[in-house]
């Protein structure tokens, strides 16, 4: 989940490669964590929310989408519960104190392309090319 935090949570697949079932999976992740995966994915989510406000030049929408929320007003509520204030305060309270912000365009190559776009197929090699 730290590594994939952008990509939808499949419980079911994260279980099993744990080896617990589903239900299983959760109380031990809460036992161990305080905190549902669920819970600890938005929390994430939103930590990473936090730095691209600070420092790309993207809308709340575009960082939304690019933190794995499917739905703005679900990412504002978490975001707001988890700092106390809205992506549009937080990021008029943040920005300004450090390097200018990153162009939206970089941001979003950085973090693997423009939403809805679908990377190329890799290049196919014949058998006898070298590795």
């Amino acid at each position: 989940m730290d590594r994939d935090w952008a990509e939808p949570l499949d419980l079911d697949a994260v279980a099993a490669h744990a080896g617990y079932s589903r239900f299983h999976f959760v109380r031990a992740f809460k036992a161990v964590y305080g905190q549902t995966p669920g819970q600890y994915l938005s929390r994430r989510r939103i930590e990473r929310a936090e730095e691209l406000l600070r420092s790309a030049n993207l809308s709340v929408t575009e960082i939304c989408t690019l933190v794995g929320f499917s739905s703005l007003g679900t990412f504002s509520t978490r975001f707001k519960k988890q700092t106390r204030l809205t992506p549009s305060e937080y990021r008029a309270q943040h920005v300004g104190r450090g390097a200018a912000l990153i162009p939206g365009c970089y941001a979003l190559l950085w973090a693997g392309g423009f939403p809805g776009k679908e990377k190329p197929p890799a290049k196919q090699r014949n058998s006898e090319e070298a590795d």
